[in-house]
């Protein structure tokens, strides 16, 4: 026989450093699945330390992402796992590919030279020209490529959808949240009823082998069912009051949102900041000046960079002649563009809904510069005292004291500073934000607010009372008109009557002294009368 020499020691002892890495990152997925068992946000924090390690020898661990995500969700912190899945959000992809299809339409030097490059050369002729025939377009090629390797890994990250759908329901995405949410569950349930076709009747149960991806446990598919109805309730009826909204149903658009920002159930905060902003919207068509400038001041508030939300309330103040509050508002503006064209980026992280373009700024900025400093001269040319009070409470011009009243008890009991605050308890905050700060700003422009309307109520007041006063001087100038009228009248009609009453005395007098020179026989000869008396 002929010895087998063996293996050096060195050779036998020798490991493959994913080996090692495999076995560590085991470890600390082990360990932090215990961890994860605790509610203490101590141990979430450790649990994230160890995953992070995990994830720095193994960044495609699908294990310890899963644990990671939902560590954070735990944790509340929602815009950390925005930023960890954000290609998985259905809006942040279309923005992603509209942005692509158009910067390719307009990048492309000639049609002749787009259509070269989706073109395969097959076949060569012996010629000088090499024709070229078109098979197949090799975008759609790489798209196929990608949704075929989307679709392979669906097994393995369908827990994607469930957590990064909770985490955009809580960051105010709603219709992102909403196809989430509904494709996690349609991709648990097939993966349920894959894994039950494999179940005897004695091992009916749930798996919990960890090389398997495991369906959700009962407890988190019912909460998940819950939050999708409530997400499905709250996107209904936002579409319903956008389209009232752009129907011209202003009553009924601003019933709708109302219904949203009053619900008992709080709502995410950004998700309010948008509805807020769109009754402002309904609010201003209706004619309802103050309550549109409320809202305004309820958005930023809860966003203070809202752009469509200082524009609105620029225009709303412009709209009732108060300039300076509208040019504060334009200054603003005119910092965020400029921090815009700094930054060479919108403001926010990339899943943030944005409301406008970043090529539409510089056009923006100059429209702003123009429209300041025509405000800057009307303030100067002292245009700044004739506020339009009667639009900004909402009354006609020349109404009654007991209009105003009306509604002014209505705006201050709306529009109180001490209630100023009050939507924030309707409100869900993520990732701690400094809710001192956002009552501070709802306080300062509701009593700014607040202000204005007793200014306005002050100044129709004194209107009204002038009004008033005048009326009533004219009423005792027109009242001592009829009566001189009257006194006339009336020496008039007595002068009258004496004329005629002197007429009659004479009249019957003169009758009775002919009835005498009857009788007398006046009426005789004078020659008879005096023969008589000669004889």
């Amino acid at each position: 026989m002929v010895a087998v020499s063996s293996p050096p020691y060195n050779s036998l002892e020798k490991k493959h450093w994913w080996i090692t890495n495999k076995k560590i990152v085991d470890r600390y997925i082990k360990d932090a699945r215990a961890l994860m068992s605790s509610l203490n946000e101590f141990d979430l924090t450790a649990t994230l330390n160890l995953l992070e390690a995990a994830l720095a020898l193994s960044p495609k661990c699908e294990q310890a992402l899963e644990l990671k995500a939902r560590s954070l969700l735990r944790l509340k912190r929602y815009k950390d796992i925005a930023d960890m899945l954000q290609d998985y959000i259905p809006s942040l992809k279309t923005c992603s590919d509209d942005l692509n299809t158009s910067s390719s339409v307009s990048g492309s030097l000639d049609g002749s030279q787009q259509l070269c490059r989706e073109r395969v050369k097959l076949l060569a002729s012996d010629d000088d020209e090499v024709l070229s025939f078109k098979c197949f377009s090799v975008s759609d090629l790489k798209r196929k490529v990608r949704n075929g390797i989307g679709r392979s890994c669906v097994k393995e990250g369908q827990w994607r959808y469930l957590v990064l759908g909770q985490a955009c329901c809580h960051l105010g995405l709603m219709e992102d949240a909403m196809a989430l949410l509904q494709t996690g569950k349609r991709l648990a349930s097939a993966a349920f009823r894959r894994q039950s076709i494999c179940w005897t009747d004695d091992s009916f149960s749930f798996s919990t082998d960890e090389n398997h991806p495991q369906t959700p446990p009962r407890t988190e598919l019912e909460s998940i069912c819950n939050l999708l109805s409530h997400i499905k309730l709250l996107v209904r009826r936002k579409t319903a009051a956008l389209a009232a909204l752009e129907a011209g149903l202003h009553t009924e658009a601003i019933r709708h949102f109302t219904k949203i920002v009053d619900s008992r159930r709080l709502a995410p905060q950004g998700f309010l900041a948008e509805c807020y902003m769109h009754r402002a919207a309904a609010y201003q068509s209706s004619g309802r000046i103050a309550e549109a400038i409320s809202d305004c001041n309820r958005t930023l508030a809860l966003d203070p960079s809202n752009i469509i939300a200082l524009t609105t309330r620029a225009s709303l103040f412009e709209s009732i002649r108060c300039f300076p509050d509208s040019l504060h508002d334009l200054e603003h503006l005119k910092l965020l563009y400029n921090s815009i064209l700094r930054d060479r980026k919108l403001a926010g992280p990339v899943w943030k809904r944005q409301t406008i373009q970043y090529r539409e700024v510089p056009g923006k900025l100059c429209c702003l510069a123009t429209k300041s400093q025509e405000l800057k001269h009307r303030i100067a040319s002292g245009e700044t005292r004739n506020v339009d009070y009667y639009a900004l409470i909402g009354l006609r011009r020349g109404c009654s004291r007991s209009e105003l009243e009306r509604a002014h008890l209505l705006l201050t009991l709306r529009h109180k500073p001490d209630k100023s605050i009050t939507f924030i308890d309707r409100c869900e905050f993520t990732d701690g934000p400094d809710i001192d700060a956002i009552k501070d700003r709802a306080k300062m422009s509701s009593l700014l607010l607040y202000r204005l309307i007793q200014r306005g109520y002050t100044n129709v007041r004194g209107i009204i009372l002038d009004e008033e006063t005048a009326e009533i001087e004219r009423k005792k100038a027109s009242v001592a008109l009829q009566q001189e009228m009257q006194l006339q009248h009336q020496e008039q009609v007595k002068t009258a009557t004496s004329a005629q009453v002197y007429q009659g005395v004479f009249c019957r007098d003169i009758a009775a002294v002919g009835g005498l020179l009857s009788q007398s026989a006046f009426n005789s000869p004078i020659s008879v009368k005096y023969e008589a008396l000669s004889c």
